[in-house]
């Protein structure tokens, strides 16, 4: 769940419905964390890889086989924090469009596998900029302009944009049958739906037939 409810996605933001896609082995992300400048971040982790954008990024476990695209859309748990070690945004399932989150995330999540956890630094240029980003329930500032972001990445699992797309077009159909997963799975329905994720899955249709 969201602390703060400032999402990592830019605040342009496409609808997306969320699905389940496999049952995933969720790592605690580790102890205390520290908050340096570059030179110190290496000296405490170790490989720290810096990319020409200025993302960094430490694996903290590896995963296994492809890395997602921009086609894609990824499911992962993430804990996002200032420099400070304030927490600004968590959540331990979410489903995000690869191209669709702020530029280094994106980038971040390109260099995962499927079962990896990764540490990102994102400096403000590939992040939310100069300006202010306010929690839109409280006005308060949640994350001031300039900020780098530090986020603790699980990636659990990923699917090409089309296969999400299809998915919700067949729940969709199954709606309009009136055999909605929620009241029992018909015929030919994407099978072994936890109840959580039917339950985001009704929430975002039902937000999309209000807009």
């Amino acid at each position: 769940m969201s602390v703060t409810a400032v999402p990592i996605l830019p605040i342009k933001k496409g609808s997306l419905t969320k699905f389940w896609i496999g049952a995933a082995l969720v790592l605690a992300t580790g102890g205390g964390l520290a908050w340096w400048g570059t030179a110190d971040v290496r000296h405490e982790f170790g490989d720290v890889v810096t990319t020409e954008s200025g993302l960094r990024y430490k694996v903290l476990k590896a995963g296994e086989g492809p890395s997602p695209t921009d086609q894609d859309v990824v499911l992962i748990k993430y804990v996002g924090r200032l420099k400070d070690g304030k927490i600004f945004d968590q959540n331990p399932q979410a489903a995000l469009p690869v191209n669709g989150v702020v530029p280094g995330f994106s980038e971040g999540l390109k260099v995962m596998q499927r079962g990896g956890q990764y540490r990102l630094w994102i400096p403000a240029s590939i992040g939310y900029g100069s300006q202010d980003q306010r929690n839109p329930q409280t006005g308060e500032v949640a994350i001031p302009g300039g900020s780098e972001l530090v986020f603790d990445v699980d990636l659990l699992e990923f699917k090409s944009r089309a296969e999400v797309d299809a998915m919700q077009r067949q729940i969709q159909e199954m709606q309009k049958q009136g055999g909605a997963p929620g009241g029992g799975q018909a015929s030919g329905a994407p099978q072994g739906l936890p109840p959580e994720i039917q339950a985001q899955i009704d929430a975002q249709m039902q937000a999309q037939r209000t807009q």
